[in-house]
């Protein structure tokens, strides 16, 4: 059967990927003990206190980084700010999900989802960034997220307790 959509595609058919295409989602996943509300906090409350800003800030180690009301926000030691990206689905202690350009601006920005869900004694945080085709330079964007959400999710894991983060591996695709 055909679709009515003219724009539609089999989904049998794969004619392999064109460049119009966008990039693929990048998926990671850690598990920290405890219960969700605690992950959630832990991630959204105290993320200056596990954020690895030597590596992935703005500004550098001697910052801040808080979700302030509707932003997610870098705050250097001498008062210089950069908003890393506005939050427009605020479901605590479940997820939340945001507009994402750290160092650039929000013309340039990705999607940003994370999601806290229980799984017996602890909490499993899968963050699912995608929107590519919005950064400046999708590939580079996606191949330095590729490799830098694991980094972090590790670092969060620390944080929170967690001993062996190897979960924290990056899993492509939303399967």
């Amino acid at each position: 059967m055909s679709s009515i959509f003219s724009h539609a595609q089999d989904p049998s058919q794969d004619d392999g990927r064109q460049a119009s295409d966008p990039l693929e989602p990048v998926v990671n996943t850690v598990r920290v003990p405890g219960p969700v509300a605690r992950a959630f906090a832990g991630f959204t409350d105290h993320a200056h206190l596990w954020w690895p800003l030597e590596r992935h800030g703005v500004y550098g180690a001697g910052s801040y980084v808080e979700f302030e009301e509707n932003i997610i926000l870098e705050t250097a030691d001498d008062g210089r700010t950069s908003i890393w990206g506005t939050l427009d689905d605020w479901q605590p202690p479940l997820s939340f999900h945001a507009s994402w350009h750290p160092g650039t601006t929000a013309l340039w920005s990705t999607e940003l989802l994370v999601v806290f869900r229980a799984v017996e004694a602890e909490t499993e945080v899968r963050v699912f960034h995608e929107g590519w085709e919005g950064a400046e330079d999708p590939v580079a964007a996606r191949e330095a997220y590729v490799e830098a959400w694991p980094l972090i999710l590790e670092r969060f894991a620390r944080f929170m307790g967690a001993g062996d983060p190897t979960d924290a591996a990056p899993s492509e695709g939303l399967s």
